[in-house]
Parts: C-alpha cells; sequence; structure tokens
C-alpha cells in the first residue's frame, strides 16, 4: 500500500528581520530542539566533508539532521533534514526522510510594515506501516496534528526571537 501525499503548507510571521529569523532556521547547528516545543534530537548531526574554507550555506548542506517531532496525538515521527539548496537569507529548499519522505521548502520575505514572514511548504509521504496504512481515513487527524505542531514551532520561535531581541537590548 502506497500512502497518500501530504501537501502542507504554513505561514509564520515575525515582527524581526529577515536576517534575524534566518540566523535561527538556517543555523548549521541545527539549534531547532532549544526552540520548537516537542522537537528533539533524534541522532547526532551528520556533516559530510567540506572545504576548510567552506561557506555557511555549504556547510548547512552538507549537514543532516535527524529530529524527532511529538504530536499531539501522542506519536512521534522521526524525519531525517537535509537541506539541498540555499539562498541566504531567502530560501532552503530540503529532502526529508524517516518517517515522511519528500522535500520541501522554508522561504522568508520582508513585510512591507516591517517584519518577516516566513512560508514552509511540505510536500511527504508517511513511510511508517501504521500511518500508511491509516491515512486513508485518518488523514484530516494527521493535518491536524502537523497544524498544531507547527504552530508550536512558531510561538516557539518567537518567544526565542524575543528572548534575542532583550538580550540584544542590555
Amino acid at each position: 500500500m502506497v500512502a497518500r501525499i501530504y501537501d502542507l503548507s504554513s505561514s509564520w510571521t515575525f515582527p524581526n528581520t529577515q536576517q534575524e529569523v534566518w540566523d535561527v532556521i538556517a543555523d548549521a547547528d541545527m539549534s531547532w530542539p532549544d526552540w520548537w516545543p516537542g522537537c528533539t534530537f533524534a541522532k547526532p548531526l551528520v556533516r559530510a566533508p567540506y572545504a576548510s574554507d567552506a561557506s555557511d550555506a555549504e556547510i548547512l548542506t552538507a549537514t543532516t539532521a535527524g529530529l524527532n517531532f511529538k504530536a499531539t496525538l501522542g506519536y512521534t515521527l522521526k524525519v531525517s533534514y537535509r537541506p539541498t539548496h540555499v539562498d541566504s537569507p531567502n530560501e532552503i529548499t530540503f529532502d526529508a526522510g524517516g518517517d515522511l519522505h519528500g522535500d520541501g521548502r522554508v522561504m522568508l520575505r520582508p513585510l512591507p510594515h516591517g517584519g518577516t514572514q516566513m512560508k514552509i511548504e511540505w510536500r511527504v509521504r508517511p513511510t511508517s506501516l501504521w500511518m500508511a496504512f491509516l491515512s486513508p481515513v485518518a488523514a484530516p487527524a494527521f493535518t491536524y496534528a502537523h497544524r498544531v505542531l507547527m504552530r508550536r514551532g512558531e510561538e516557539g520561535l518567537r518567544q526565542h526571537l524575543a528572548r534575542q531581541d532583550k538580550g540584544n537590548r542590555k
């Protein structure tokens, strides 16, 4: 049985500059577990060899992160995230593996009144047998769990950026 493909998108806005948001989400050390509730490292980062004078983008594309995401419905997804293209500070495209296989991208753009909009697009297929089996009937529940997880990520990033702002003002 082949599981359905999920086209998932989110849009987050922050009062911070595009560069400030980029510096956190495109961190080569993948600091996401520091600010995203329910996100933990599944294993240490894996980094392919890169030149000693590599740019931040080259280091990022040499990095694969294995992350766990705890869903509100009680299950945990193990997802690997490997950036494939980096256009700093505008866009990251990536491949996903593990319990979700597919690809996605994160796009940042400045807002006219200030601040930054971040759009996240995922096109993934569940690979775990139980999710593939349940997809025909559980798709609304899986989509709901994704929305809640993304809202937690947005709020966590918003709080993280606010703490950084306060630290920079001292």
